[in-house]
């Protein structure tokens, strides 16, 4: 019987090497989809049912309803459910398999749809930024004639039409390929696919800069000049109840002092809430009411740190390296621009919950809907604070610290050692969390 030479043995351990390799590199890149599939499939659902979930509350409770701003919150989260259903999808399924499979066209559809409701959901963030910075920082009649039901439906229009001219119209003609269409095919040459297979994006200088100002830019601009005034305003009420507070505790004589203290945000010009003293503070009342200051300053700071900063941290590594990647002759590598995208399609996921899971009215509704009708967690008419450093000091209403809402105290009569605090609540929910 003849036996094998110590070449072909070699050769037998070689193959077997080989395939070995082949099997473990198989099996990592299965273990990879796997993972990425369950990763990506739970930022999908989540999306889905967090905004879901904030349209069904709008349409089951009528409290709801009579706020300007939850019209904002709710067409904001409509945008983030199409966002989940319309481009995340397909986007994973890219992703996940490494080819697009859907042909050139719909490939234009569908880069044009993340365009038009990413970019609406940006919109409907400074919209309602601008919305609570008329509440607060405006007088009554001022926001009344500001935001009015007209005016709404004219920003939220403008927050679906105006990405249009950035999306569907420059995308479906090709005027984002002006001037680099040599560089688009170069770059499917390198996948080594044809139009059927491959959905390759890239911009020119000018569309980069328009559709990064118009979508990102403006915003968080107007944003966060917003959100700095409402910041300052928050404070100035802040040291304003600080003062009415020190100068109830120091002895009443003569007639009791009435200091009335305006209401910025109620719908109604005569809303106004009023602090009377007719009692002395007493020494273990003054030691709380000397720290509520740095405390709700704390936690002001936080609740708009919170908003501003998932908002940069999701959509400003994206729109940075869109800008970017023109000017470098497109040498970003693709891993990185699917990282930053994703990281925005994040922020669909989070808006829910910085805009909706975070206030009072919303997590009452959601509560009702996911309890199936009990009426236990229907809205109530009672809120009580024990004293008044209390009602002053960083506690939540609405998700958001009371230094953000000292303008709308709720409509209800807070008493303590003679001392009265009538707040009207007409406002208490426009604003919603901050």
């Amino acid at each position: 019987m003849a036996t094998e030479s110590p070449l072909h043995l070699l050769d037998d351990l070689i193959n077997t090497g080989q395939q070995q390799q082949e099997q473990q590199q198989e099996f990592l890149i299965s273990l990879e989809s796997i993972i990425l599939t369950i990763f990506l499939s739970i930022i999908i659902i989540m999306t889905v049912c967090g905004n879901l979930l904030v349209m069904v509350a709008l349409c089951k409770d009528r409290h709801l309803r009579k706020k300007k701003t939850n019209y904002f919150i709710v067409s904001l989260a409509f945008a983030d459910l199409l966002v989940a259903l319309l481009v995340m999808p397909f986007a994973a399924i890219e992703l996940i398999t490494g080819e697009w499979r859907y042909g050139e066209i719909f490939c234009l559809v569908r880069t044009s749809l993340d365009v038009l409701l990413t970019t609406a959901s940006i919109l409907h963030l400074c919209c309602i930024a601008l919305d609570r910075y008329y509440a607060i920082c405006c007088q009554p009649l001022v926001y009344r004639h500001k935001m009015t039901p007209v005016r709404v439906a004219v920003m939220l229009s403008g927050c679906w039409f105006i990405p249009i001219f950035i999306s569907f119209l420059p995308i479906m003609q090709s005027w984002n390929a002006i001037g680099i269409e040599d560089i688009i095919e170069e770059r499917k040459g390198l996948a080594g696919a044809s139009n059927d297979t491959s959905c390759v994006f890239l911009v020119n200088r000018p569309y980069a800069l328009i559709c990064s100002a118009v979508a990102f830019y403006v915003p968080l601009a107007l944003m966060v000049l917003a959100y700095q005034r409402i910041y300052v305003t928050a404070m100035t009420h802040v040291r304003q109840i600080e003062t009415l507070q020190r100068a109830g505790s120091a002895p009443v004589s003569g007639p009791t002092p009435m200091i009335t203290v305006r209401s910025s945000t109620s719908s109604d010009p005569t809303d106004h809430y009023r602090l009377r003293t007719t009692m002395a503070l007493s020494p273990s009342e003054q030691a709380p009411i000397a720290n509520s200051r740095m405390r709700i300053e704390t936690k002001a700071a936080k609740t708009l740190a919170v908003i501003m900063g998932c908002f940069c941290l999701c959509w400003a590594p994206f729109f940075i390296t869109n800008i970017v990647d023109p000017f470098i002759h497109y040498s970003v590598p693709w891993q990185l621009w699917t990282a930053w995208l994703w990281l925005g399609y994040i922020n669909s996921g989070l808006n829910p919950f910085l805009y909706a899971f975070l206030n009072r009215a919303f997590r009452r509704a959601f509560l009702v809907i996911l309890c199936c009708g009990d009426e236990r967690y229907a809205r109530q008419g009672s809120c009580s604070y024990g004293q008044v450093h209390r009602a002053c000091s960083a506690a939540s209403v609405n998700g958001t610290s009371m230094a953000l809402r000292l303008s709308f105290l709720p409509n209800r009569s807070y008493s303590d050692n003679g001392r009265t605090i009538l707040a009207n609540e007409q406002s208490q929910d426009s604003v919603g969390t901050l």
